[in-house]
């Protein structure tokens, strides 16, 4: 039993870690928190079977915050997304604009002209006085992050329709953008 444990728990850690580290929404990194737990479930359960009652304590906590963490991303930010989606659909069939929530911005696929998709959303930059939104902030290739090039798009030159932000651009187009430091993105 101990042996099973201790190639489960290590697993389920690094698994977990690489759930809720993807930011892939409320679902995966609430997943990703349940995963963490039976990590956690692990360990403790092997400080117990070695009478180590620092792996033990230590893995009590992060049990702990594990179930916070569960309830944080399954329960309330889960519905929070449920609330905006809800939101949006409903403005599809009422009088006036129809509404999306800002925090897709964050997430959205970015696609071309041709359906391709050219990145993907990972921030917006708005007026502090009007409330509208300047441009977006697109990342492009690269693996897990590493390598990616940042463009900036004007808001003008997007729509948004369910999830997924498009552009009239072409691939050719979207790379003469600007492209954007990773740590400078302009003021206007």
């Amino acid at each position: 039993m101990e042996q099973i444990l201790t190639w489960v728990a290590p697993v389920a850690t690094i698994l977990a870690a690489l759930m809720t580290a993807s930011n892939l929404g409320a679902k995966i990194t609430g997943a990703g928190f349940i995963v963490f737990t039976v990590g956690s479930l692990s360990w403790l359960t092997v400080g117990m079977i070695r009478d180590d009652p620092a792996l033990l304590w230590m893995n009590v906590v992060l049990t702990v915050l594990n179930l916070f963490g569960i309830w944080r991303w399954l329960g309330r930010q889960a519905k929070f997304e449920e609330g905006a989606g809800h939101a949006a659909a409903e403005s599809e069939h009422t009088a006036g604009e129809t509404l999306f929530p800002l925090s897709w911005t964050t997430s959205a696929k970015m696609v071309g002209a041709r359906g391709d998709e050219l990145g993907q959303c990972v921030d917006a930059m708005a007026g502090c006085g009007s409330g509208r939104i300047s441009y977006l902030v697109i990342a492009e290739g690269g693996v897990i992050g590493v390598g990616e090039t940042l463009r900036r798009i004007d808001w003008r030159d997007v729509t948004v329709e369910g999830d997924v932000v498009k552009t009239e651009l072409d691939r050719g187009q979207f790379k003469q953008l600007e492209k954007l430091e990773k740590d400078k993105w302009p003021g206007r």
